[in-house]
């Protein structure tokens, strides 16, 4: 809203809508709403501020989950959260997070966390900013489940004796009362936190893997209970009922303990920032812990240590390791003037710094952010294995059942089938369709991580594998983006001095890297300054304004001879095929001449375009400069093809282009004028040397300023989702073989359960495997002429 008038326009069309009453306020921008049946849902409401021109402000709070068995309560805990009104909710089993986006004053966080405890698992909120060591949390359950598991075993361990006695050829069995009096324990206390989620699942009105587990387990039980307790002349399966529990126990603390290492990457982040900083107060330094840190203090920062906070170094100089941001091993320089930040390492020199990133607002918890929502995040991959998890442990109970009825059909034997249906109830396993997609994530966004590159969300690493096309804009990202004048033609008549001074004067304050090289070679030169009134810039061509009573220009030839003025053809010809940019200076009706400018070749640009090309991507050059010199700059790197005099706002409509001949397009930019474009392109990547605006609103972050890094990125999500692949077809041809196997009593309960307890374990285990991914070597190329 922009004015009072807004908020009445906002409350005039809320108050068209039936049953509704409403106030705006314009200085909170709140609007009141009152439903006149509570039950009216409240979309079509919202809808209508969106019709009528406004946004309705959303947020999003991410949750830790407690509680989870299997990917079936995940599946549940969504869609609670998602029957909420204006709430779109994502849970990740394997993470233990949930990523909700909602309407502040239609629901309130505190409803998600009663929500999901009246479920029967366990919220609570994840602050902003560097988080707590998830890994701290996950070892005290790794504690847990060891102790549980080491009991469950020990209690176990006469009915493994004897099974393995029975092997041997020994036919000695425990007297039944016996084996009752080891089972029970085991079945009712060390099994109770599975009959607590079993219940709570089907309170909910669901069913997860403890309801299958209890319920497999609890038949066995049960049934030799009786036949103990009666004396009858049966069969009992105490030792099934104990074993399949000790294997499910040592298969969770087998899981837990591999998803620890699956989700290290944001442990290793968040080791890196110290936990105390040396703070300079009233002129002493003191201790203090990060935490307590403000914008403005002055830290100081010791050899061998970890730079605290992000800020600009105020004294002293030092290398700095900051491989942390960028995956570069060679430490960087750092003096007055000179960024540093927060988890890279001090190398030799003593830093006096000045904070200007503490908390949320550092490098550091901007990438932890960026790693936990690309974790947190599904890709469209999972949408199978999710739709099978809904439906999973009902169409297991109903096989089990229809595996009781029909055995006893067929054999006439009710033991023989009660024991087949008590095989497929334990051998079904949700939790490795769960895990099969999420742990690959988790490691592939780690190691991502770690070598500096940054997925936003798991779709990018999805779509990154599939590129067809890649755009690259030429300046700062073929280019090193750092021009330089390399030639000067004052046109008859006219000096150099005249020219340059004239120039100054119009590009003193600009930013843009033409400028600041013109501004640089200026004052150089000693140019005089000589001020300008009544400035104006035309994107992607020039800039004008009144000096000394005339109107003066700077920009494009095409700039100039469209105010008329005459141009050299053949000089600027003759310059642009040289791959240079010229810029051309008039005062009043006259022209003053030109300024030539060069920029270089990255020294991996022509190496990696090549590499695009072998991997099957056509590589598109983007670039505002004009056609001859673009032409030069293409068949220097090699590309496909190139766009030349593609002013900034229309390089979306270059990159739609290309969407709409088909295939999967991404973008390769570092400044503020490619933000469009990283966001209409499939997967946008930015260069970590770029503007802020571009990282923003990139999909996949490269945190150095080499080329290569793009084929880093496509290599990584490459490696990720052939894993992903490998762990779907090993989750669910486990299942597809298993279940008909156990239902034709081909499996012994015992055989069953163990094949559970692993299969969620050889998932996660193969994921791990993708740590064996390395970054690709350097390909550098010395062919770096002028651009």
């Amino acid at each position: 809203m922009s004015c009072a008038a807004c908020a009445a326009r906002i409350e005039k069309v809320l108050n068209r809508q039936d049953g509704v009453t409403a106030t705006v306020n314009f200085a909170t921008e709140r609007a009141q709403v009152v439903l006149d049946n509570p039950a009216t849902p409240i979309e079509p409401v919202v809808e209508a501020v969106r019709k009528a021109g406004f946004d309705v402000a959303e947020r999003s709070i991410d949750l830790s989950l407690s509680g989870m068995s299997c990917a079936a309560c995940a599946a549940r805990i969504e869609k609670i959260l998602n029957t909420l009104p204006m709430t779109r909710a994502t849970v990740n089993f394997a993470t233990e997070r949930a990523h909700i986006v909602f309407v502040p004053g239609i629901v309130e966080p505190q409803t998600f966390i009663a929500r999901i405890e009246k479920a029967g698992f366990g919220a609570k909120r994840l602050d902003d900013g560097v988080r707590e060591d998830p890994q701290a949390e996950r070892a005290k359950t790794w504690i847990a489940e060891r102790n549980l598991f080491i009991l469950t075993a020990v209690l176990s361990l006469p009915f493994f004796v004897q099974m393995a006695g029975m092997l041997a050829g020994h036919r000695a069995m425990m007297p039944g009362w016996l084996q009752l009096a080891f089972a029970t324990p085991v079945q009712v206390f060390c099994a109770w936190h599975l009959y607590r989620r079993a219940w709570n699942a089907l309170r909910g009105g669901s069913a997860n893997m403890d309801v299958l587990v209890v319920l497999g387990t609890g038949i066995a039980y049960g049934f030799s209970a009786v036949v103990v307790l009666f004396q009858l002349h049966q069969p009992v399966y105490f030792e099934a009922s104990a074993s399949i529990l000790t294997l499910i126990s040592l298969g969770k603390l087998m899981e837990t303990r591999a998803k620890n290492r699956a989700s290290a990457g944001i442990a290793r982040l968040l080791q890196l920032q110290p936990p105390v900083a040396h703070v300079e107060r009233g002129g002493d330094v003191i201790d203090r812990p990060v935490a307590d840190i403000r914008v403005g203090d002055i830290v100081v920062i010791r050899p061998g240590e970890s730079v605290p906070v992000d800020a600009t170094v105020i004294e002293g100089a030092s290398d700095i390791d900051e491989s942390m941001l960028t995956g570069e091993s060679m430490p960087v320089l750092k003096k007055p003037d000179d960024r540093v930040f927060g988890g890279t390492l001090n190398a030799n020199g003593v830093l006096r710094a000045r904070a200007t990133g503490v908390g949320a607002d550092t490098a550091l918890a901007h990438i932890v952010r960026m790693v936990e929502q690309a974790q947190g995040s599904k890709a469209s991959v999972q949408r199978l294995a999710d739709r099978v998890a809904n439906i999973f442990v009902p169409t297991v109970v109903a096989l089990a059942i229809v595996t009781f009825f029909a055995g006893w059909g067929v054999t006439g034997d009710a033991i023989w089938a009660l024991v087949s249906a008590v095989s497929v109830l334990v051998i079904a396993c949700p939790c490795s369709l769960g895990l099969a997609t999420p742990t690959a994530i988790m490691v592939g966004t780690g190691l991502g991580a770690r070598s500096g590159i940054l997925f936003r969300n798991a779709d990018a690493l999805e779509q990154a594998e599939k590129l067809t096309t890649m755009i690259v804009d030429k300046t700062g990202t073929l280019t090193l983006g750092r021009p330089t004048v390399s030639d000067l033609y004052p046109a008859p008549g006219s000096r150099e001095t005249e020219l340059l001074n004239v120039a100054y004067a119009l590009e003193r304050d600009s930013e843009h890297p033409l400028a600041r090289a013109i501004v640089d070679h200026a004052q150089a030169a000693h140019s005089a300054e000589r001020a300008v009134v009544d400035f104006q810039a035309v994107a992607g061509l020039g800039v004008t304004a009144m000096l000394d009573g005339a109107v003066a220009r700077l920009g494009s030839p095409r700039f100039l001879a469209e105010a008329g003025l005459a141009v050299d053809e053949a000089l600027v010809g003759r310059l642009e095929s040289a791959g240079k940019t010229v810029i051309g200076v008039a005062l009043a009706a006259r022209v003053l001449g030109y300024i030539a400018l060069a920029d270089r070749l990255r020294p991996d640009a022509v190496a990696t375009v090549a590499a695009l090309k072998q991997a099957g991507l056509r590589v598109v050059m983007l670039t505002g400069d004009n056609q001859r010199a673009a032409a030069m700059v293409a068949k220097q790197v090699g590309v496909d093809d190139y766009l030349a005099g593609v002013l900034p706002g229309h390089k979306a409509e270059a990159v739609e282009r290309y969407r709409a001949q088909g295939g999967v397009v991404g973008m390769v930019g570092d400044g503020i004028n490619d933000a469009p474009a990283l966001a209409a392109a499939d997967v946008g990547f930015a260069i970590g040397g770029g503007s802020a605006i571009a990282l923003e609103t990139a999909d996949v972050v490269l945190m150095n300023s080499e080329l290569t890094s793009v084929l880093d990125a496509i290599s990584l999500s490459r490696a990720t989702l052939s894993k992903i692949r490998q762990n779907l077809f090993f989750a669910f041809i486990y299942n597809i073989l298993g279940l008909p196997l156990a239902a034709l009593g081909m499996l012994n309960p015992i055989v069953a359960g163990a094949a559970m307890a692993m299969s969620s374990v050889s998932v996660v285990s193969n994921s791990l495997l993708l740590n064996r991914w390395k970054p690709l070597g350097r390909p550098r190329d010395d062919r770096q002429g002028a651009a």
